[in-house]
């Protein structure tokens, strides 16, 4: 995770969003997501411990949301955190990060400014 990740000075997707997945990614059934730090929210999915109702925080998230954080599992994390990138970071924009990062007063990302040439520069 770079250094610059705008990930580590928010936190508003694990504070926001239920964070479920398939049990199979538990520890019991052969994957890396502690199973005590998980509830059943459905046949064959459960979710993070603490995102599972309103107000959502998951009980992997250490810090204070806006400022600095940090994701306690981060090895262990399940493919919903894997798979949630923050607005811009591959170029794409997230309305579900911004949606995210609104509902705790949090400003939207925006996209990195690109290096402009000059005019008289030929490409």
């Amino acid at each position: 995770m770079s250094i610059d990740n705008p990930c580590l000075t928010c936190g508003a997707c694990c504070a926001f969003f239920r964070v479920s997945f398939y049990f199979g990614e538990c520890v019991s059934s052969g994957g890396v997501v502690p199973d005590h730090l998980t509830v059943q929210v459905a046949p064959f999915h459960v979710a993070m411990l603490g995102t599972e109702a309103k107000p959502a925080r998951c009980v992997g998230l250490l810090g204070d949301v806006g400022c600095a954080v940090r994701c306690t599992l981060y090895e262990q994390r399940s493919s919903t955190c894997r798979d949630f990138e923050a607005s811009w970071a591959n170029g794409e924009h997230n309305v579900h990060c911004d949606a995210a990062r609104a509902a705790h007063g949090l400003p939207p990302l925006v996209p990195p400014l690109q290096p402009q040439l000059s005019p008289d520069r030929v490409a």
